[in-house]
């Protein structure tokens, strides 16, 4: 089975909630096991709540890319994997992409930290040449004893 979406959300806190309705709807129908469903839809607010906050930019956007005030969000399920991408047009992570670990009293950066926690595979990257955050990651996926929806 091979789905895959691609949103353009404007950078308001309605958005997020609208993003995770998407996935947890599409993972329902397609017969993934509530728990990886629910771990995803976590990981992907963490992930679609940091780029409302920082994922502004001075510029415009660039072609193909979110502009400033959007970011994109792109979920593909393909065999027993599920990878979520959420890319906006703010600054970027510092240094090499990579956030730093918080400090127990921090009020930011916690929401990365549990992306790491339920996802499977997580990557913290810049948009070479355009600018802006993306965060992607991956989990494999477990299915329920009698999916909803039945593709070959």
């Amino acid at each position: 089975m091979s789905i895959w979406w691609s949103l353009h959300l404007r950078r308001e806190a309605a958005s997020v909630p609208l993003a995770r309705r998407l996935l947890l709807g599409t993972m329902e129908t397609a017969g993934v096991d509530p728990d990886v469903s629910y771990d995803l839809s976590v990981a992907l607010t963490e992930a679609c709540a940091n780029a409302v906050e920082h994922g502004g930019g001075a510029g415009t956007g660039a072609p193909g890319g979110p502009q400033q005030g959007a970011y994109r969000v792109t979920a593909y399920l393909d065999g027993e994997t599920c990878r979520i991408e959420v890319a906006d047009a703010g600054p970027g992570f510092p240094g090499a992409g990579v956030p730093g670990a918080p400090s127990d009293d921090a009020e930011h950066g916690r929401g990365l930290r549990l992306i790491e926690e339920l996802a499977d595979h997580v990557q913290f990257g810049n948009r070479s040449g355009r600018g802006g955050a993306v965060v992607s990651f991956d989990k494999i996926l477990k299915w329920r004893d009698s999916p909803s929806l039945l593709l070959a």
